[in-house]
């Protein structure tokens, strides 16, 4: 099979598609013929190795794929060969057949197309655990989700909006902003031109400020975040896009009495198995219901993996990019 190779941590313009052997589904997993698979800026990250999850060179990359189901393992219950399926892999996904532990796939949803469904889980799981699970959100609380219009962004305003919640996005472009209004944004603000963002959240939530602050970024927005968050409120630590980790002075929490808690998703249900279950079930109800509307940027060929590292490097991007691996 064709698969993109990373063949040692290096720059992303560095890995190359060869043919390698076929995998096989070994007990408890599925092979997968993916029709598409996601490209984010986790997998950008890791070429490099600059990753938390650093895996022995070579490898394939990629984590979350859709397609179709091949040949089944030895134990495997859940799935048969021709069902249509979506999920996660630790790595292995930019390749023409994936074998997969059949605990971390699930059903397509209907209301699901190859590209949505290979672009929802990740995204929408880190958004369910920090909003919900650790945020514990509220009805009628005020949402701030940061780098509103990235992929784990849209799926946090969406999210917030089902759940009746007022949601404030921002980001740096008024184009990509627009889309985060689209998926339920009440407001937005492009903190380019308002880097003192504090102030107009402070007026738009009445001088209380943001109940809870969704925040991928870091740095200079962790910074001014803290200063416009409501009292008893929750920023959840996502990731640091910025570059930069902040610190904050601890007679902040102190005085308006907030909490700063961080998110990992994936290692939620590890360490809380139950948890874990209870987040995927609650998400596949609601993307069966038609809910959910995975926000899909741009569907790039095969060949077009550094293309799309390009895009996601210059923050260019709204939603997911979506890598078609095969049609026929």
């Amino acid at each position: 099979m064709r698969a993109w190779i990373c063949r040692a941590y290096s720059d992303y313009h560095d890995v190359v598609i060869d043919t390698v052997p076929d995998p096989v589904a070994g007990p408890g997993q599925v092979l997968i013929k993916p029709r598409a698979a996601c490209v984010t800026f986790v997998e950008m990250l890791q070429v490099q190795g600059l990753h938390q999850h650093k895996y022995p060179t070579p490898f394939i990359p990629g984590g979350e794929c859709a397609g179709e189901v091949v040949a089944v393992g030895e134990g495997v219950t859940r799935f048969k060969v021709g069902d249509r399926v979506m999920g996660g892999v630790r790595t292995g996904a930019y390749a023409e057949l994936v074998a997969a532990d059949q605990g971390g796939l699930h059903h397509l949803p209907a209301p699901f197309d190859w590209y949505t469904g290979a672009s929802f889980g990740s995204a929408y799981r880190t958004a369910w655990v920090g909003i919900v699970t650790r945020g514990q959100i509220q009805k009628g609380e005020t949402l701030l989700v940061h780098a509103a219009s990235g992929g784990v962004g849209l799926a946090a305003v969406e999210l917030g909006k089902i759940l009746g919640c007022t949601v404030i996005g921002t980001g740096g472009d008024d184009k990509r902003l627009e889309i985060a209004r689209q998926m339920g944004a009440d407001h937005v603000i492009n903190y380019r031109e308002t880097p003192r963002f504090r102030d107009k959240v402070k007026e738009l939530t009445g001088g209380k400020g943001a109940d809870v602050i969704y925040d991928p970024v870091g740095g200079d927005v962790f910074d001014e975040s803290i200063r416009c968050i409501a009292t008893f409120g929750r920023i959840l630590i996502i990731g640091f896009t910025s570059g930069r980790i902040p610190s904050v002075p601890v007679n902040y929490p102190l005085i308006k009495q907030f909490s700063v808690i961080g998110v990992r998703a994936g290692e939620y249900g590890r360490q809380n198995p139950e948890g874990g279950r209870k987040v995927t079930a609650d998400m596949m109800r609601m993307a069966n219901e038609g809910l959910f509307h995975p926000h899909v940027h741009a569907v790039m060929p095969f060949e077009g993996l550094v293309d799309a590292f390009d895009a996601i490097a210059g923050r260019t991007v709204a939603g997911r990019i979506v890598m078609e691996i095969s049609r026929d």
